[in-house]
């Protein structure tokens, strides 16, 4: 199980990622994530519905409650 200390690693992956550009659709974020990422078209669009949904104040304190609980991939296996 990945440390807490790695989130900013990820943070940094995915500026990275998506660099500065603007996106116009939901699309083409999940398209990023598809071409750059690795993520199936299912997962990535999960992924960005769950940030546009949730936010990072409730996604941050799931992320923690998963790392208490030791949940790494959780019911869905992505």
């Amino acid at each position: 199980m990945e440390s807490c200390s790695d989130v900013s690693s990820l943070v940094d992956e995915y500026h990275a990622v998506f660099g500065m550009a603007v996106f116009d659709s939901t699309e083409s974020l999940e398209r990023v994530l598809i071409r750059d990422g690795d993520w199936s078209p299912g997962a990535a669009a999960h992924l960005v519905q769950l940030a546009k949904s949730y936010g990072s104040f409730m996604l941050r304190n799931a992320l923690a409650i998963s790392l208490v609980l030791e949940v790494e991939d959780g019911d869905l296996g992505f």
